[in-house]
């Protein structure tokens, strides 16, 4: 076995510091007493109170959850159906050009995802607003959902679906009783994934949004620009939060799956 080296340990601290000190100073001088960002005053939840009666960043905080909430569950059911066309269709007219069209946008710059969306909900009149926002994160979050699903998918072994079939379900029945279940980590990763991407996006909804709908992140961008306040602070403490909450919550219901799922298999093979 190769030991962990003084250089490995140098480069593994130097990289952790880098993605996460500055989050670690932003958590502290959010409980900052002073106005001034850059100058610690003593210990305070000031901050937060404020906050809670900023109604602008609460508005835009609650239309940004419900945005991610519609956007990544469309994505996810989106993505998991293309994911299994994709793995289980086999060859059909026009594969290439469908899984070409599901995987653009993982390398379209967002500038001209956003300008072509724009156009499009100008082209047939729909007016911007929280549908629209909806409609373009589910575009360019959805290939995200399927690429996660289509590794799991690969590896699924088809054998229990055929098991299925033999004792009598449909095969939407066979998928939703014994591919769903199995699968079920890598959906939760896909939502997860999309969900996070939702509450990031600032470019693209910058285009398609309008005066009724003002996202987090746009308002936290127009607020920067006239000077970081520590009500942004403490605002992205609490995304912060959320956001690790999430990843924690999702990594403990993956691994009681993939433990409920091993106990099973070798209740079957016992018997």
């Amino acid at each position: 076995m190769r030991r962990f080296s003084w250089i490995n340990a140098t480069s593994l601290t130097l990289g952790f510091a880098f993605l996460y000190l500055p989050m670690l100073i932003l958590i502290v001088y959010s409980f900052n007493a002073s106005k001034l960002v850059t100058v610690w005053a003593g210990f305070s939840t000031r901050w937060y109170g404020e906050l809670l009666r900023n109604d602008a960043f609460l508005g835009a905080a609650w239309v940004t959850l419900k945005v991610a909430v519609l956007s990544s569950t469309l994505a996810t059911i989106l993505g998991t159906m293309a994911a299994h066309v994709l793995v289980r269709g086999g060859r059909f007219a026009g594969r290439t050009l469908f899984s070409g069209m599901i995987y653009a946008p993982l390398v379209m710059p967002e500038v001209i995802t956003g300008l072509s969306l724009l156009l499009l909900f100008i082209g047939i009149g729909l007016d911007r607003g929280i549908v629209t926002i909806v409609l373009a994160h589910t575009t360019f979050s959805m290939c995200y959902v399927s690429v996660v699903v289509s590794s799991r998918l690969v590896s699924f072994d088809r054998a229990l679906e055929e098991a299925a079939l033999d004792l009598g379900c449909t095969p939407f029945q066979a998928f939703r009783l014994v591919t769903l279940p199995i699968i079920a980590p890598a959906v939760i990763s896909g939502w997860l994934l999309a969900f996070t991407l939702s509450l990031d996006d600032l470019v693209i909804a910058s285009f398609v949004t309008g005066p009724s709908a003002t996202t987090l992140p746009m308002k936290i961008w127009s607020s920067v620009r006239l000077g970081v306040s520590p009500e942004i602070n403490a605002l992205s403490t609490l995304l912060i939060g959320i956001v690790t909450l999430g990843v924690i919550t999702a990594s403990l219901v993956s691994k009681r799956a993939i433990a409920s799922r091993q106990r099973d298999e070798q209740a079957a093979q016992q018997t």
